[in-house]
């Protein structure tokens, strides 16, 4: 890795340099030949040099925050090209740097052009794909590489220039290099305009980004077309006082690329850094769910929400809580080493094209992955609960079915079999015979009791038909101790609670060192409430009870009595 990255840091080094030594050739071609340029010494020669190294030095800049982006390495070249229009000139000696000029003079809008539309980081679609090969066709091909091919210099009445070595034929250059000149000025203003479009279509914050590099870029653009339309009259692009002065203009232009291209990657820096800032403002790894209000107040949307993904493919919040997106948000997924980490549920293209998400990813790594943690453990949690919670169900429901079963099948045949054994009794002559079905009724009422109170227990009638307060009235009277219960004014909570509520009573009152119990319910604010004070101990089954709480995300709390009971308070939620 650390080869790679130096190999890298190597290869930015020799590009700058490379192109810091084609600007300082071109300038000596400049200064030696002044009348045959556009930079005639002093300060467009200083204008010039600035141009060119300023686009490389911000393409260098840009690939090395967006190492995958086209951009940079588009404004590096269009910085290189930005010299060779010096090249075609009579002032140069070499046959292979006049060819060279004189091919690719006209290489630096469509590069520029090409840049803007890929600005900041964004793959070209078809239609824009069309766009720039046209703006590459019409200056390289039409302007530079087809005029070229006909181009003789001593026909031309240029004897002091090099041999053109891509010369095929000496022919018509003036007609040929005039279509050349319309060709190349249509397709730069085709660029302008597909590129001003782009921004207008942009969203808000977008544009507000990207304006620092865009609009130089168009003014650039602008300025070549005007210079193309200046030298249609004559047929070819020259260096007479109004060329001279658009071609500042563009240096000028150019200039402002680099610096918006610059500020933007400043501006990139100073997101991370604030970012970093308000995350350790917030306590260095924001509390669960603090992080969405740091990047909501980085990011101006207060209805941000951050989501994390865990393992059965759904996304839940920094609670654990499931959560379903908007058909009006936007998902911006945070990414790092091919992994999705995080998504941001956002207003619609609040971060197109910026390349917020890969900083918050890099920024943030250790907050982000401790807040995806804890909603994985809570999400976890909260299935954990809802299965408990559906077992408990399942039980309560088996209870109930089983309590009616009892009632409505081996009850009622107990009781037809105690009337069968009576009447049998009335009609019976012998006395023995009398005395033995008394006795067998008598067992028969005894089973029916034992019965009854099973099917009681597993899930009282009253629980179900009048609610708590009921059941617990019931069991009061049964109670082989004296039991008071006080209740306030309760509404109906759901069975599972309820039954609940009351097994908590039940199994405190029919603990065996029990002597006495008084219990409290109250059901406000939509939770309930259930005490039971005893003079003994804590029974032993309340743990049973107090598995079946839990999973209705209650709280069973113990503690003792001055007189060496036991307080049993229940809170329950009414709607679990």
């Amino acid at each position: 890795m650390r080869m790679r990255v130096r190999a890298r840091v190597l290869a930015w080094w020799a590009v700058l340099l490379a192109g810091l030594g084609l600007g300082l050739v071109t300038m000596r071609i400049a200064t030696e030949a002044p009348g045959y340029g556009l930079a005639d010494g002093g300060l467009p020669v200083g204008a010039e040099l600035l141009a060119g190294c300023g686009l490389m030095l911000a393409g260098l800049f840009s690939v090395a925050r967006r190492p995958r982006a086209s951009f940079g390495p588009l404004l590096v070249a269009a910085g290189f090209a930005w010299f060779l229009v010096e090249w075609n000139s009579a002032g140069v000696s070499s046959s292979v740097v006049f060819t060279v000029g004189l091919a690719l003079y006209a290489a630096c809008p469509p590069l520029v052009g090409h840049a803007l539309l890929v600005y900041p980081d964004r793959r070209l679609p078809g239609v824009d794909r069309v766009v720039a090969g046209v703006g590459y066709l019409t200056t390289v091909g039409a302007l530079g590489v087809l005029p070229a091919l006909v181009f003789g210099p001593a026909t031309q009445g240029c004897s002091a220039c090099a041999a053109n070595l891509l010369m095929v034929v000496d022919g018509p250059f003036t007609p040929v290099n005039r279509v050349g000149v319309w060709l190349a000025g249509a397709g730069v203003a085709l660029l302008a305009l597909w590129c001003g479009g782009r921004l207008v279509q942009a969203s808000a914050v977008l544009r507000r980004r990207v304006v620092p590099v865009v609009v130089p870029g168009l003014v650039y653009l602008g300025l070549v077309v005007a210079d193309d339309v200046h030298a249609l009259g004559r047929g070819f692009v020259s260096n007479d006082p109004l060329d001279r002065g658009l071609w500042l203009g563009q240096a000028a232009a150019l200039v402002a690329v680099a610096a918006g291209t610059c500020w933007e990657w400043l501006r990139a820096q100073r997101t991370r850094t604030r970012l970093a800032r308000l995350v350790i403002e917030a306590g260095g790894t924001p509390r669960a769910g603090g992080l969405v209000g740091v990047l909501a107040e980085l990011l101006g949307d207060p209805s941000l929400a951050v989501l994390y993904p865990v393992s059965d493919g759904r996304q839940v919040d920094a609670d654990g809580r499931a959560v379903a997106v908007d058909t009006g948000r936007e998902v911006t997924r945070l990414v790092r080493r091919g992994a999705v980490v995080a998504s941001l549920v956002h207003r619609p293209r609040l971060l197109e094209g910026l390349g917020i998400a890969d900083d918050i990813a890099r920024t943030v790594r250790l907050a982000l992955d401790n807040e995806r943690l804890r909603a994985e453990t809570r999400a976890q949690l909260a299935d954990l609960r809802e299965s408990r919670a559906r077992i408990v169900a399942l039980r309560d429901a088996e209870r109930r079915r089983l309590e009616r079963d009892l009632h409505d099948g081996a009850q009622q045949r107990l009781v037809a079999l105690a009337l069968a054994i009576r009447l049998a009794t009335l009609r019976a002559d012998d006395q023995d015979l009398a005395d033995r079905l008394t006795r067998a009724e008598s067992e028969v009422q005894a089973a029916l009791a034992d019965l009854r109170t099973l099917a009681h227990g597993l899930y009282p009638a009253a629980l179900a038909e009048e609610g708590l307060d009921a059941a617990l009235g019931v069991l009061a009277e049964g109670a082989a101790i004296p039991v008071t219960v006080a209740t306030a004014a309760t509404g109906r909570c759901v069975p599972a609670v309820e039954l609940a509520g009351y097994l908590v009573v039940a199994t405190a009152v029919g603990h065996s060192a029990c002597r006495r119990a008084d219990v409290r319910v109250d059901g406000a604010d939509g939770r309930l409430v259930v005490e039971v004070e005893t003079d003994a101990g804590p029974p032993g089954e309340l743990g049973r009870v107090q598995d079946r709480v839990g999973a209705l995300d209650g709280r069973l709390t113990l503690a003792g009595t001055p007189d060496g009971g036991t307080l049993i308070r229940v809170e329950l939620p009414c709607a679990s």
